[in-house]
């Protein structure tokens, strides 16, 4: 049995899901908020503290320095994990769990946070590139014909899982794409509500540069 076996139970392996956790608790979102603008973020248009509220509130600059740092919460634990144990897929998609559920429910926060959206690009870029930039672009024609970030999100992330058996992934990894799809649209149960009534807020009508 190697040292980076999957069945070795050791410091390092026990360590990464925690740290995970704690680094997509980090609520840049907020962070950056307070920083450029003192402002509270969570107290600015929908309140929440990802991306796209940043873009609309502060502009799209800062929109995007946020989308960046959550996606890299995802991205690095991640990738970092796997090459410590490159066969350990399990493994992998257990720290890309932690760290959405650290950027969701943040231990900073009162385990409140963010809808997970760039930090579960972030995981998928690390554990499969390929499926992720394809329903990146699912995401960005969807946005563009509709206007809506939140429809793009949907359906890009539930669209994962059937990507990834196209692409002959491991049962490890569909499941976690499962999971992460649940956890991401059952944070954007408020936004289906808005689609319903049609309140939804739009993205070209509202961002500022």
């Amino acid at each position: 049995m190697t040292e980076n076996s999957p069945h070795s139970i050791n410091a390092l392996w026990i360590f990464f899901p925690i740290a995970s956790y704690l680094l997509g608790s980090i609520p840049f979102g907020r962070l950056i908020s307070r920083s450029v603008a003192s402002i509270d973020i969570t107290r600015r248009g929908s309140g929440n503290i990802g991306a796209t509220n940043v873009a609309r509130e502060l502009g799209v600059t800062w929109g995007i320095l946020t989308l960046v740092l959550d996606l890299l919460k995802g991205f690095v634990p991640a990738f970092i994990f796997g090459l410590f144990f490159p066969d350990f897929e399990i493994g992998q998609a257990i720290v890309g769990l932690s760290a959405l559920l650290g950027h969701q429910f943040s231990l900073y926060e009162q385990f409140q946070g963010g809808k997970g959206v760039a930090t579960a690009l972030g995981i998928y870029l690390a554990i499969s590139p390929v499926p992720c930039l394809i329903a990146l672009v699912l995401f960005m024609f969807t946005v563009y014909l509709t206007d809506f970030v939140s429809v793009g999100s949907m359906l890009s992330v539930s669209v994962m899982p059937l990507i990834l058996v196209f692409f002959g992934k491991s049962n490890a990894l569909i499941v976690a794409s499962l999971i992460i799809a649940t956890l991401v649209c059952s944070k954007h149960k408020d936004n289906i509500q808005r689609l319903v009534k049609g309140e939804e807020r739009r993205w070209r009508k509202r961002v500022v540069m």
